[in-house]
């Protein structure tokens, strides 16, 4: 028997591998199927199932072109309903792969549908639980994505109370806990940086598995605190229920190069919107105007899914040498399947064709101090509102980037802003989307919060209210 766990950071998501006698099955796929296969040509072996745990939010699974290219079957716990072949599996079915036996226990109160899948290994004892987003390793799942005229978080938390109790908790404490997400991934609050760990373990330390929790307490416990979802997740959850363009044609449409004359009509006359993935200091200092700074090196495909509204909008990117089949991969992942190509020989072929450049104007933390020291001046504080809470430049103004798209109508095209996050990302990408809609008159503030930090800037923990507006 073979266990083996996929982890992409980015995305803070795990798929696994499970191989017993040259039999393979494979939990929640990312969209790209190539890892899978390959693995399955090294061992020698075939890919019989492709389980998922639920129709994921957060990105879009490989199953249906993985099953298309293997013959695999695609399993999902019970009330699953899509318009693609699948077997729909009723609570406690169990699976024969190769020596191993892997159990359906459903698991409802993340999404209806949720599932664990319980490894059972050749000599009947419990082994593994491939438990989704119903249990993380020190959290569990946000219970307010499913919700519908006839369910509400509260009572999804309830059966996520009830699932866990009922289902995972009187499992062995040896039993090893395989999530789907560990920690930075928006499918719940507070998840460990590590990526499992034992049952009995997680029963000593996750507050959601504390013995005396009450199912009252348990309910307020998980649904405080949540902040509202990404944009894309309800149609990523769409997308995973009817299916999707094969990966192959995504790539084959999007990783192409444009010269700069193609590249320029498509961005001015076509409507394709310029996304700049380099490093955050190429990106200030010079740039295409009016396009969208998302740094590959950062959390790229989150704040794609979280700030552009349409996963049909056409997409042209700038990048640096040989990533460019990497953009392409990772804009599919989140369901941005329309990208159109990218402009051959980057900014410096822009740069060469005399073409305008735009930047993002910078200073210090300490220049800000100077600013400061002056008289009223509108500081934007980007982070998230828990970030804010902690500690922030006194009279600051909160502006989570997350809802920029919903409170753009609260800025000024003629105030003066100067905009920081924790360290520069977050605050790059507002800056650039500002510019893109006509504001000339920011200063993003370099080394961001953490710069802030070592400045004799005075801050406070008081909470200012979020808004430009009296």
């Amino acid at each position: 028997m073979k266990i083996e766990q996929l982890y992409t950071g980015c995305l803070a998501e795990a798929a696994y591998y499970i191989e017993s006698n040259g039999e393979i099955a494979i939990i929640d796929p990312l969209r790209e199927t190539a890892p899978y296969l390959e693995k399955a040509k090294e061992q020698g072996g075939k890919i019989k199932y492709i389980f998922e745990t639920h129709f994921h939010a957060d990105f879009v699974s490989g199953h249906v072109d993985l099953a298309e290219k293997t013959g695999a079957t695609i399993v999902y716990g019970p009330g699953a309903k899509t318009s693609y072949d699948i077997h729909e599996a009723k609570d406690n079915e169990e699976f024969k792969l190769g020596n191993i036996t892997i159990k359906v226990l459903h698991t409802p109160g993340h999404t209806m549908e949720s599932s664990c899948f319980l490894l059972i290994d050749e000599n009947g004892k419990n082994h593994a639980l491939f438990s989704g987003d119903t249990l993380f390793i020190g959290d569990v799942g946000r219970p307010d994505l499913a919700i519908k005229s006839d369910v509400t978080k509260d009572d999804l938390a309830g059966f996520l109370f009830d699932s866990l109790r009922n289902k995972v908790m009187v499992l062995e404490d040896d039993v090893i806990v395989y999530p789907a997400h560990g920690a930075g991934s928006a499918c719940g609050k507070n998840m460990s940086k590590e990526t499992w760990d034992t049952l009995g373990h997680q029963k000593e330390v996750n507050y959601a598995l504390a013995a005396d929790m009450t199912r009252e307490a348990f309910i307020k416990e998980v649904t405080t605190g949540i902040l509202p979802p990404p944009a894309y997740f309800a149609k990523n959850a769409a997308i995973n229920k009817g299916g999707y363009e094969s990966l192959d044609i995504v790539m084959e449409r999007g990783n192409v190069p444009l010269d700069v004359a193609t590249f320029e009509a498509m961005a001015n006359h076509e409507g394709a919107l310029v996304l700049d993935t380099r490093d955050k200091q190429a990106f200030t200092k010079s740039h295409v105007p009016n396009s969208i700074f998302m740094g590959i090196d950062g959390s790229f495909a989150p704040w794609v899914g979280a700030l552009i509204l349409d996963l049909k909008q056409p997409i042209v990117f700038v990048c640096d040498e040989g990533r460019e089949e990497e953009i392409v991969t990772r804009l599919s992942r989140v369901g941005y399947d329309n990208t159109l190509g990218f402009l051959k020989g980057g900014i410096e072929a822009w740069a060469a064709a005399g073409k305008e450049l735009s930047h993002v104007p910078s200073m210090t933390a300490s220049q800000l101090e100077s600013e400061l020291a002056k008289g009223d001046i509108k500081v934007l504080d980007v982070r998230k509102p828990g970030e804010f809470a902690a500690e922030h430049v006194e009279n600051a103004i909160s502006f989570p980037l997350d809802f920029l798209n919903n409170k753009m109508d609260e800025l000024n095209r003629d105030e003066t802003y100067y905009i920081h996050c924790a360290s520069g990302y977050r605050s790059i990408i507002f800056a650039s989307i500002l510019q893109s809609r006509g504001f000339n008159n920011l200063y993003d503030i370099a080394g961001g919060y953490n710069a802030i930090s070592g400045t004799d800037i005075p801050v406070t923990d008081y909470v200012c209210p979020s808004t430009l507006k009296d």
